[in-house]
């Protein structure tokens, strides 16, 4: 199955590679959202947003950049390609592959995030390790929860906005404890100030992948 998961990765990779203008659209999006709130609040001032601000925008740009780059994982697939995968590989190995490739490109795109972001927004976070963490685990928890919906929604007629639905319930409780992490991280508290908040990231994100091993095999099967 692993074997299988390799493969599917890097057939992931080298389709987003052929593909650059995808990965470059979700890069404009991201970029272009962060200059439009920069515009629209017209911070002039070197202290920059106040922190909590701060923190929710950062959350609000990487959620809406999250549901257009994961968006594409089954609702791009041909159905000849699906019935291709269906006979090839088994369904686990393609969940696997597909969420560890989402997740990847989630945390490249909050690192490209959190760099613009904090260039033209100013940087706050005083604990990086802690606030990088944070972005690490929020990123597996919102790619794992959009791979299943993407699937779910590919099987109701290729309709993104029924993801977007369907994503959100189950996103909001990440966000919450990543915000709350997060501010943890700006306002330079301790490891285990913030414990529970990465505890409980971590088993969110054990959950999603569990359940995408669980389910989706049913789901392909139908």
């Amino acid at each position: 199955m692993w074997s299988e998961v390799k493969y599917l990765f890097l057939k992931e990779v080298t389709l987003e590679w052929r593909q650059k203008y995808a990965f470059n659209g979700l890069l404009l999006f991201t970029v272009s959202t962060i200059f439009i709130i920069y515009l629209s609040l017209r911070v002039k001032n070197q202290a920059g947003l106040p922190d909590h601000l701060w923190n929710a925008l950062f959350w609000i740009i990487i959620l809406f950049s999250a549901i257009n780059a994961i968006a594409k994982s089954f609702l791009q697939e041909s159905p000849g390609r699906q019935l291709y995968y269906y006979i090839s590989v088994h369904p686990i190995s393609l969940i696997m592959a597909k969420m560890v490739y989402n997740s990847l490109l989630m945390v490249v795109l909050a690192v490209i995030a959190v760099v613009v972001y904090g260039t033209v927004l100013g940087y706050p976070v005083i604990n990086t390790l802690m606030f990088a963490s944070v972005v690490a685990l929020a990123s597996i928890g919102i790619s794992s929860v959009l791979t299943m919906m993407s699937a779910i929604a590919s099987k109701a007629g290729n309709n993104t906005v029924l993801m977007a639905i369907l994503s959100l319930p189950l996103l909001i409780p990440i966000l919450l404890l990543s915000i709350k992490a997060v501010k943890n991280a700006i306002d330079d508290l301790t490891w285990g100030d913030t414990s529970d908040e990465l505890i409980t990231l971590a088993a969110v994100d054990c959950i999603g992948i569990a359940l995408g091993y669980v389910l989706f095999p049913f789901l392909w099967k139908s």
